[in-house]
Formats: C-alpha cells, structure tokens, sequence
C-alpha cells in the first residue's frame, strides 16, 4: 500500500498529483463554505440586521480560530515530510501529539471567547440593533470551538498524507444535516422553540460535534493511514518546539489576517448597516469563490512537504511552478465570471434591499479581476509552508493586510471622495503588491535551504 502512494505524490506527473490532492480539498473546502452561505440564506429572511449581526461576528470567529490553526498546519507538514520519508511511526506519534495539542487549545479559546463576547461585540462597534443577536450568535459559536478545532485536525493530518477524500464524505453528510438543522434552529418547528440569529450557531455546534466524533473514530481506528494512540497524547518537547516553530508563525499569518478582517470590518461599520451588509454578502460570495486558491494552496503543501520528506527538492519547485500556474489562470477566469453576475448573486442572498445589492455588487466587481493575483499569493505561501518556512507566509500576510490594505482602505474611505468604495478597492491594490512579493521571494529560492532543515 506504501509503494502506490510514494508514486502517485513524489513520482510521476506532476499535474496528476496536483489535480487528486486539489479537487478534493476544493470540494471539501466548498462544502464547508457552503455552511456560512446557507446560513447567511436563512438569515437573509430575517432582514440586513440578521445578516449584519452574523457578519460582525464572523471575523471575530475568524480570529478566535486562527490562533490555533497554525498547529493543524504543522500537523500536515511534518505529517506530510515524514509520510514522503516513509517512516510511519513518527506520522502516527506526530498525529497523537496534533490531536493533544489542539484539544487543550481549543478548549482554553473556548473558554476565553465564551465569556469576552460582550466586549468584544462592543469594540467592534455593534450598533444597538443587532448587538444582542451578534453576542448571542458569537457565545454558541464559541461552545463548537473544541469540536471545530478535532475535526479541522482530522481534516490536516488526512491531507499531509493524502487521504483527501475521506474528510470530503464526513463534510458532506454534516452539510446535509447543516441545511436541515439551519432553518429548524432558527425559526423552530413543533416542540423545538425557534433561536433566531443563534440558531444559525447552534446547528453549527451540532454538526460539528458529529464530525469531530466521526475524525476522531476514524484516527483511533488507524485504519485510513494514521492511528493515534493516548500513550502518545503527552508532553514531548522536542515535538513541541518543532510544532511551534512551524506552528507559531503560521498562527500569526492567520492571526494578522483575520485581525485585518476586523478592522475592516470597524471601518465598515462606521458607514451604517445597509453597508456592513452589503460587505458580509460580498465577502462571503468572494470566500466561496476564492476556494479554489486555498485549495490549490494546501495541495501545494502536501506536494511540497512529501516531495521533500523523499529529498525531492527539484521536483518540489516544479510542484510550485505548476501550481501558480493553474492558480493564477483559473482564478482569474472565474474572477470574470464572477465579475459578470455580482448583481444576480447578490441579490439572491438579500432579495428586497436593493441598496444593499447595488453596493455588495460593486464590492464583488472591484475585487473579482484580481483573484488571479490572490491565487499566486496563496499558492506561494503553500510552498513556503510544505518547506516548514511559515515565516515567510506570515510576513507575506502581514505586508498585504497590515501595510497596504488597511491603511489604504481607511485613507481612501476617510479622505477621498470614494467614501466607502474606498474599502473595497484596497482589495485588489493590496493582492497585487502581495503576489509580487510573494512570487518575487519564491524565485530567490530562500525556502530551498530551509527545507533541509526539516525533512528529516
């Protein structure tokens, strides 16, 4: 079973390779995307200030959950170098030792989130009429983070082995009872009393309990690539300062992005509801369609990561090359079509405020050309992060978010006639200025030293 996998990832074409990790992972990450669109349907029957309360609440969340995503990364990195290496028993130990990790961090974050949701909600800027439902929806988001965090561990460690199919079947079957559960929740039905804007959270929770049970049958099982143990499930050390050096940085990454999130979202909610509205349904038709780079991204990663556990530097750079390739080509074809039907899409999120259509329509035709250009960025940063370089995905985000987008989205929304059109054309500015670095960076060939460091 070892030989068929070693050749289908670290030998033969490269396009193959690409396209049977990416597909899955896309359809998988689609299918996880399509939680937040049902709910924002459901929702979106309740009014803009459903919409808008969720949409506040969103990046929050975002943020919450980024601080410890960095270490499902790590997971799927070393999984994926020592799945390339072949030595199983530190893919089994190193998986016991994600899955600990992650269960002791989700619970502390859900812990803190639980009880901060009332401050939080109110340095955001919540206005009056949809703070109670923005605390309501963000407390039971909170109570799904443990559940969350096992499965998007499952999900990783699957990945860094190339089991991408498998998490693809739990997440259908928990978006099927997503959009049974969804309305039931939030308008209620017989004996179950209707939760309105939590309601939407609370169907989370419950599915991802399922799913975080079944990852966790699964792995205890052993019988899909890793198993875990609970003799493994202790402090190692040197495990831990491996994690945290792949880890940590990539926290960051994902820490400063979804921070830039809020904060565009603080300039946002100075511009009134019907605004914030418009910006939560844009940006989350940008996130459904913007899919395919995050795919492509995190198959980059395990292609890289095994390519290099095998000593297979070269063929790891022609992963990357292909990669941005069909990144930079495909996104910006759908980026078009994208472009084309921003109205209709719009519209079907939030039928009877055409307002709010007009202004999430503009929002989605000034961002959707350069999706290209924001698949090149994350294609690169999959490679930085398959060689255990996260620090140069995190100071790649860092310069898109933090030193071009926001401070231009405020100066152009403040101090120029554009108003809140402003916002949305930071977007593809900072996409451009970001694929530059990162694709100027990735050709120096920097992330080929560090790679040795971590192959073994």
């Amino acid at each position: 079973m070892k030989a068929p996998l070693k050749n289908k990832y670290t030998e033969g074409k490269i396009l193959n390779s690409l396209i049977s990790l990416a597909l899955p992972i896309i359809f998988a990450n689609i299918l996880q995307t399509t939680y937040q669109l049902i709910d924002t349907f459901w929702l979106g029957r309740l009014g803009a200030n459903a919409v808008a309360a969720v949409s506040l609440s969103f990046p929050l969340l975002f943020l919450v959950l980024s601080l410890g995503s960095g270490l499902t990364l790590a997971g799927t990195v070393m999984v994926a170098q020592y799945k390339g290496a072949e030595n199983q028993k530190m893919v089994d130990f190193s998986s016991s030792q994600s899955v600990f990790l992650i269960l002791i961090i989700s619970a502390i974050l859900a812990l803190i989130s639980f009880y901060s949701a009332g401050p939080l909600m109110r340095i955001i800027g919540a206005g009056p009429e949809i703070y109670d439902d923005s605390v309501a929806y963000f407390k039971v988001s909170s109570l799904g983070f443990v559940f969350l965090f096992l499965f998007f561990i499952f999900q990783s460690l699957m990945r860094g082995i190339g089991n991408v199919m498998l998490p693809v079947y739990v997440i259908l079957f928990t978006v099927f009872l997503n959009l049974i559960l969804d309305p039931l929740f939030i308008y209620g039905y017989g004996p179950v009393p209707g939760f309105g804007v939590a309601g939407a959270a609370v169907a989370s929770v419950v599915t991802q309990g399922l799913s975080a049970l079944i990852g966790l049958v699964i792995l205890f099982r052993g019988k899909s690539g890793i198993k875990i143990n609970v003799n493994s499930m202790r402090i190692n050390m040197e495990n831990l300062k491996r994690t945290f050096n792949i880890g940590f940085p990539a926290s960051i990454e994902q820490s400063t992005r979804a921070l830039g999130m809020t904060m565009m979202v603080i300039l946002v909610t100075s511009f009134g509801s019907d605004i914030v509205a418009a910006y939560g349904i844009g940006a989350r038709i940008l996130s459904f369609i913007v899919i395919p780079a995050l795919g492509l991204a995190i198959a980059t990663t395990s292609l890289v990561g095994q390519n290099i556990g095998a000593r297979k530097i070269k063929r790891a750079e022609k992963v990357a090359n292909l990669s941005n390739k069909v990144a930079f080509f495909g996104l910006t074809g759908m980026g078009l079509l994208l472009f084309i039907f921003a109205e209709p899409l719009t519209a079907f999120f939030i039928p009877n405020d055409p307002e709010v259509i007009q202004d999430g329509a503009l929002f989605i035709k000034i961002m959707a050309p350069s999706f290209g250009l924001l698949g090149v960025q994350q294609v690169t940063n999959g490679v930085f992060n398959g060689a255990g370089f996260t620090k140069a995905s995190m100071l790649i985000s860092i310069l898109s978010l933090w030193i071009v987008r926001f401070p231009l989205a405020y100066v152009l929304s403040y101090n120029t006639s554009l108003s809140y059109e402003g916002i949305w054309w930071a977007f593809p500015i900072s996409n451009l200025i970001a694929a530059i670095a990162a694709f100027s960076y990735f050709k120096m060939g920097y992330w080929k030293m560090r790679a040795f460091r971590y192959r073994n």
